[in-house]
């Protein structure tokens, strides 16, 4: 059985579906670490962690921002149930800067561990955000 060319590529959240393309490459940030996946990947189900999601396809390369969820891989589709997506041309960086500054204030104030760990996942949601709108910025210089 000869491999498939590509990859389907579905990312939905509860409250839209992201994308759906055919692509050559995606990039996951699983929960025990970032794993590629090629057309033929042998098939599993990873959980998701907070982090950036890439894709290319035609040799251009796209970025996501994820958070939680789960990726299913098959050998011809990925498909990603995340709790949280964007594109990277749609985040708004203002938003995001000020989440950090939030998330670094409840850290500053000597947190309580359930605090804690809600602070250290808004910042890790904010750093990949404005990691990823940065990306997407750099990109589309000439």
């Amino acid at each position: 059985m000869p491999l498939p060319a590509h990859l389907t590529l579905e990312i939905v959240t509860p409250d839209r579906a992201i994308a759906h393309d055919q692509v050559d490459e995606v990039e996951i940030p699983g929960a025990d670490g970032y794993f590629g996946v090629l057309p033929g990947h042998t098939p599993l189900l990873a959980s998701l962690q907070v982090g950036e999601l890439w894709y290319r396809k035609a040799g251009e390369t796209f970025y996501l921002s994820i958070a939680f969820g789960f990726a299913e891989v098959l050998p011809d589709r990925v498909t990603i149930l995340a709790q949280m997506a964007e594109r990277a041309d749609e985040i708004d960086i203002s938003r995001a800067e000020e989440e950090k500054r939030r998330a670094e204030a409840q850290l500053a104030r000597r947190p309580s561990d359930a605090e804690l760990e809600t602070a250290r996942i808004s910042m890790l949601k904010a750093l990949v955000r404005l990691r990823v709108a940065t990306r997407a910025r750099t990109r589309s210089r000439p």
